[in-house]
């Protein structure tokens, strides 16, 4: 399984928009973070990508898995994010209120 690695140094909106293209393409996505910044990180860039993606009728949740992973031959823990994609129906005025709803960061 591949994973999109975000570090506390990666941009959320960078982050953000291939977590978008991802899911517009049908392909599944997961994330790996080492460390409290790199979570963060993560984290703002699934908020943001909520924000592309509802008016195209798609929604993203995720859910947090620890795993063992060896770096430079040091094992170290890391949070992996499976990205779950739910789609939307959007239907006139309700489309509207969904949509301003999803802006609001």
């Amino acid at each position: 399984m591949e994973y999109l690695k975000v570090s506390s140094k990666s941009s959320p909106a960078s982050v953000a928009g291939a977590i978008a293209g991802m899911v517009k393409d049908g392909v599944p996505v997961n994330m790996q973070c080492v460390g409290a910044g790199a979570v963060n990180q993560a984290i703002k860039a699934m908020a943001i990508a909520r924000g592309f993606l509802i008016p195209t009728g798609f929604d993203i949740s995720c859910a947090p898995t620890f795993s063992d992973i060896l770096i430079n031959g040091e094992s170290r823990t890391a949070i992996r994010l499976a990205v779950i994609v739910h789609r939307i129906s959007l239907q006139g005025a309700e489309a509207d209120q969904v949509s301003d709803a999803a802006m609001v960061y």
